[in-house]
């Protein structure tokens, strides 16, 4: 089977339930769009927010999307998608994307990096948004090392916007007594879940008809099938369904029915 010979059987013009779409082109189910108007407003309020949700419910894209919105000429976006680089990694990626060269020492680093901080503002008009992705796997040293970046003109207001984005087990941790200075700092926090049934058969019609085929590809009870066995999480959705296609195309069925599902869970849940 070659992809092409699976786009010419069902008629579509690319293929569904890709990661590379445009932030215009994604879906807008309610989960989705919540977390965008909230990482906009973190953002907007130059604040700590934390975005949370299970693996494959959205988050990396949620933010994508939020943050395709912002002015590029008055705004700086570091991203780190990356933990393991340490804490000295953290300061030195906002020192060097801000266009300085990291100092050896960690002692001298901290104060660098608040500065820079300050400086692409106030010198340069732009506001960064620090992104820490997979925050979950930060350590305690990490997390104190956000701290001490948000001391800085604490109290009149922040250079810079933060979002911490990862697994549930993120929201937990900042609870924790140990990083209760940090915690009094997040001014958002909002959890994504999975879409429901109706959003489910919503977002996989969304995808088709960007790849081409507009009318009913997909049977009710397929759907039912993938919603349940996804919980509503949309890379599960869009494993999925990608297998579902696979499975009634090598059947040569003109619908993807249960049967074809139901083959593609099976594929999905044992590799």
């Amino acid at each position: 089977m070659t992809i092409d010979r699976l786009r010419s059987h069902w008629g579509l013009t690319r293929m569904p339930f890709a990661k590379d779409l445009a932030p215009s082109m994604l879906h807008t189910h309610r989960s989705h769009a919540e977390a965008v108007a909230r990482i906009s407003w973190c953002v907007q309020e130059r604040v700590i927010g934390l975005v949370t949700g299970e693996v494959g419910a959205g988050k990396s894209v949620a933010v994508r999307a939020a943050l395709a919105g912002l002015d590029t000429s008055r705004n700086t976006i570091i991203y780190l998608g990356n933990p393991s680089v340490g804490t000295r990694g953290l300061y030195a990626t906002i020192v060097s994307t801000l266009g300085g060269t990291p100092r050896f020492h960690r002692a001298s680093l901290i104060p660098q990096a608040a500065e820079a901080l300050a400086a692409e503002e106030h010198e340069r008009g732009r506001q960064v948004v620090l992104v820490l992705d997979e925050a979950h796997l930060l350590d305690a040293e990490q997390l104190e090392g956000l701290r001490l970046l948000t001391n800085v003109d604490i109290d009149s207001h922040s250079p810079f916007a933060c979002l911490l984005v990862g697994q549930p087990t993120l929201r937990r941790r900042i609870r924790l007594g140990a990083f209760a200075a940090l915690d009094q700092r997040v001014a958002l926090r909002y959890s994504m879940t999975g879409m429901d049934h109706t959003e489910t058969s919503s977002y996989v019609a969304h995808h088709l008809k960007i790849a081409g085929r507009s009318d009913t590809l997909f049977s009710d009870d397929a759907l039912a099938l993938i919603h349940q066995v996804s919980r509503g999480l949309p890379r599960a959705v869009n494993n999925l369904a990608v297998q579902s296609l696979v499975a009634a195309f090598t059947d040569n069925k003109a619908i993807v029915d249960e049967s074809s599902a139901r083959a593609a869970v099976t594929e999905v849940t044992t590799e």
